[in-house]
């Protein structure tokens, strides 16, 4: 008699799921490939030209591994960000280092504290490692400070994750008030503040860095602005002795060395990124142009991304969002009522963005005849 494999009661219990439909599948299921990718706050103004000659030239050395330190990628992002490196840790993404974070201080029905609608990859660690979620509502299409705060206190959570600027939905709240979150934090838990978007935010929006507070963990990729999201390269930052801890839990060859060098690379070409933020300050401005010669309301961005208030219930915005993904545009939307009354435009190229506004009236008009 043959038996499958033993998993664990926890793995047995939970559901096979992927966090993010990616484009590729439904390149797969439309049986084309996209017209305009606009959907996964990617840079499709790609790496700096220096980032990818680096990984060019490193490529007949991919037999061998990467550090598992990370050493000189932690002193140059330690240098620029003027912090030691063993304040620093090195993941696959912030998916990675969030997973890393979860191992290290979930287990088994402990709480954990979030919003409701906020980035499901962190929720999925959750579930993975058995903690209980606990969830507060977004107010004003923005985290709730507040509410976080408050149920903070009420569950103490080991973890309590807080992305600023926002993904989904783009907004921001101003460094006094992320301050002020942090401070609110009870004995024993720690703040995950998700900064994926930091490059693009405005400079009142990102506290100074304070590598002496145990009650926070700052998480940074090299997958947006720096548009490397295909190398997987993120780090946190963090108090010197929970960024020690990572070394218990971590993948120590996890990273990819070739993608370690071109992130090298990019941190040096400042001036690219300069550039690149300016493109997507751009495609933002197109994007709320198209947006309001629409009918649509576009929120206000410190992202790479734009979400438009499509000004009916989710399942309109689901029908906008299926018109434009049947005719070559992918983007996505939030998953929770109120905000799901939106769609959510990565910047593009003007190319893609002219792609954008010819489709999107049809799309309109489909989810319209649709709703009457």
């Amino acid at each position: 008699m043959t038996h499958g494999p033993r998993f664990t009661p926890l793995v047995a219990s939970l559901p096979a799921t992927v966090p993010f439909v990616g484009p590729e599948t439904l390149e797969r299921q439309r049986g084309a490939v996209f017209r305009a990718r606009l959907g996964a706050n990617e840079s499709v103004f790609g790496p700096s030209p220096k980032a990818i000659e680096a990984m060019r030239d490193a490529t007949p050395e991919t037999w061998m591994y990467g550090d598992p330190t990370a050493f000189d990628l932690k002193n140059d992002l330690a240098a620029h960000h003027q912090i030691a490196p063993d304040n620093i840790v090195v993941g696959a993404g912030i998916d990675g280092l969030l997973d890393s974070t979860v191992r290290l201080m979930v287990s088994g029905g402990d709480p954990v504290l979030t919003s409701d609608g906020a980035y499901p990859t962190f929720n999925y660690h959750v579930a993975g490692y058995g903690g209980t979620l606990h969830k507060v509502a977004y107010r004003d299409d923005h985290e709730d400070i507040d509410a976080l705060i408050a149920q903070a206190h009420a569950l103490r959570p080991k973890l309590v994750y807080f992305s600023n600027p926002d993904n989904p939905m783009g907004t921001w709240h101003s460094a006094e008030r992320v301050r002020a979150l942090i401070e609110g934090m009870p004995e024993g838990t720690v703040l995950v503040l998700d900064e994926a978007y930091a490059d693009f935010a405005p400079d009142d929006a990102l506290p100074p860095l304070d590598m002496q507070d145990p009650r926070v963990i700052r998480m940074r990729t090299f997958s947006k602005a720096y548009g490397m999201a295909g190398a997987r390269v993120g780090y946190a930052m963090g108090h010197a002795d929970l960024i020690r801890a990572y070394d218990k839990v971590r993948n120590h060859f996890g990273m990819n060395r070739t993608a370690v060098i071109g992130a090298r690379a990019a941190l040096a070409d400042q001036t690219y990124l300069a550039e690149v933020v300016e493109n997507v300050s751009e495609a933002r401005v197109r994007i709320a142009a198209i947006a309001r010669a629409n009918g649509l309301t576009p929120l206000p961005s410190a992202t790479n991304f734009v979400t438009l208030d499509c000004g009916h219930d989710g399942d309109f915005a689901r029908n906008v969002l299926a018109g434009l993904v049947a005719r070559g545009v992918f983007v996505r939307m939030p998953f929770v009522a109120p905000e799901d009354r939106c769609i959510r435009i990565s910047a593009g190229t003007p190319e893609m963005m002219d792609v954008l506004d010819d489709v999107l009236p049809q799309a309109l008009e489909e989810a319209s005849n649709a709703a009457s």
